[in-house]
């Protein structure tokens, strides 16, 4: 099943925290999947399954930096990312 997931990683108390953010964004890279960085989270488009494994070892690789929170938003309803061409 296709799924969308918006994903934000918040690092605590960490000096960098662009470090641990790439970090997370290439593990779902690394995976194949959809991936659309934003300013304040990122989308992730994809299989459920490799979704649901990426987050995991997304989840695993935060940890390595420190305390974080990480919020994540699931749907099956908009499980493509819209494509404008606009020009």
């Amino acid at each position: 099943m296709a799924v969308a997931v918006q994903i934000s990683l918040y690092p605590l108390r960490q000096m960098d925290i662009i470090e641990p953010i790439n970090s997370v964004i290439e593990i779902f890279k690394s995976y194949g999947l959809e991936t659309h960085v934003g300013s304040m989270s990122t989308l992730v488009y994809g299989e459920d399954e490799q979704v649901f494994k990426a987050l995991q070892d997304a989840y695993k690789k935060a940890a390595e930096f420190g305390e974080f929170v990480m919020v994540a938003t699931f749907s099956n309803a908009c499980p493509l990312p819209l494509r404008f061409d606009i020009r």
